[in-house]
């Protein structure tokens, strides 16, 4: 299957796929890791979508990001002793990964000069958004979560129609509350406001923004680069 670079990216993908050990299927539901498992091996996704989340001392699901075409999951666990994995990748749309072995990828970065700054580079803007999100789930309340949740599927997904942005990703209001640390029953109260708000309407399980500047007033969105709010 031919792979399409994102031109945005700035890691090297090329080298990445030239050390990496094999390419797997990836089906959906499956893990490609899960939270406390011993760390040996980073996942570059070719296709399909993957699930980047974190448990809950209550049970609750975390979702921090979408990893798609071009993305690297599992590289929390670079040039740490013993390590394990701090999340579980939980696959939404099935496709491809090459498998890196982080061994293999370390040493790489040590030798290769060119590949350890944009590397570097890449785990900078990771942090930067992981930052942005943590910022909007503590300052914002559930209601502004949601609100920054909405505001960054429509820079990951959005495509613009005459009436709104739709958010081109199919969503239950379960999964939403996910990605914002809430209940499904919190997460349908607000989705319901907005509704008749007329902000957000629903077709066939899609979300139109028919006014996100309301989203970013309710937040006080301090309008953040859409390379850094986003969700993947």
């Amino acid at each position: 299957m031919p792979t399409t670079i994102k031109p945005t990216h700035s890691i090297e993908i090329k080298e990445l796929l030239n050390i990496a050990e094999q390419t797997i299927k990836i089906k959906k539901d499956q893990f490609l890791f899960q939270e406390g498992q011993a760390a040996e091996e980073l996942y570059l996704i070719l296709s399909g979508k993957v699930q980047i989340s974190k448990i809950t001392s209550d049970g609750r699901e975390l979702v921090l990001r979408i990893c798609g075409l071009n993305d690297i999951c599992g590289e929390l666990t670079l040039f740490t002793d013993s390590p394990k994995y701090l999340l579980s990748a939980t696959v939404l749309e099935e496709g491809e990964a090459a498998v890196i072995k982080k061994d293999v990828l370390e040493k790489q970065i040590f030798q290769n000069s060119a590949l350890a700054y944009e590397f570097m580079k890449w785990m900078s803007d990771h942090f930067r958004k992981t930052q942005t999100k943590f910022r909007d789930l503590v300052l914002n309340g559930k209601r502004g979560a949601l609100f920054s949740t909405l505001i960054r599927m429509t820079n990951s997904y959005g495509i613009q129609k005459d009436d709104g942005i739709l958010i081109d990703l199919p969503l239950t209001n379960q999964k939403l509350g996910d990605f914002c640390g809430t209940s499904r029953e919190s997460t349908n109260r607000i989705l319901n406001d907005l509704k008749r708000e007329g902000i957000i309407s629903f077709t066939r399980g899609k979300i139109t923004v028919h006014n996100l500047q309301y989203l970013k007033n309710e937040i006080d969105c301090e309008n953040c680069p859409a390379v850094y709010c986003n969700i993947e």
